[in-house]
């Protein structure tokens, strides 16, 4: 029997830094596109859980805060400015009518706007920041990479309860 294909975050297993980071936060970015692909829409907004969280609304929820840290922090851009209407919700209140395609869309939309502020960046630069101080490009990187992981995992519970799909692409 041979072995599964190595994924992404194994292929830098000997990358440098810079690399290592965005391929982690690439790979779980994508985990997160691959947790709610094939749903329906009633599916994807279905609240399982006493709190807002939603398949959806995580989704909703990384997108606000791939601005909030990529465009808004580290760009040095007003949220209304990218996000007009933007009512500070952090995505958690999803309209339960908005489809799953949009919210794919507006996902991508906001990772590829990320990938564009980080590579005017290196990783030790700092941008200001109203409770830390100044943060770096590095630290974002890793915070983005926590942050997206922990609600893969709460995508991965999500998802087994609604068809009962596990594990990374499903």
């Amino acid at each position: 029997m041979s072995a599964p294909p190595l994924t992404p975050d194994e292929l830098v297993s000997t990358a440098g830094e810079r690399e290592l980071l965005e391929a982690f936060l690439d790979n779980y970015r994508a985990i997160m596109v691959r947790k709610l692909a094939g749903l329906s829409g009633a599916d994807t907004h279905r609240r399982l859980v006493p709190s807002k969280t939603t398949l959806a609304s995580l989704l909703a929820h990384l997108t606000e805060v791939e601005s909030s840290w990529f465009q808004r922090r580290l760009g040095q851009r007003d949220l209304p400015d990218i996000k007009p209407g933007w009512r500070g919700d952090e995505g958690w209140d999803i309209d339960p009518d908005t489809p799953v395609a949009e919210l794919f869309v507006r996902y991508e939309a906001a990772c590829a706007e990320s990938r564009r502020v980080a590579a005017g960046l290196a990783l030790d630069d700092t941008v200001p920041h109203h409770r830390l101080g100044r943060v770096s490009l590095r630290w974002v990187y890793v915070h983005m990479i926590e942050e997206t992981a922990r609600h893969a995992g709460h995508a991965d519970i999500l998802r087994e309860q609604t068809d009962g799909a596990t594990g990374f692409d499903g």
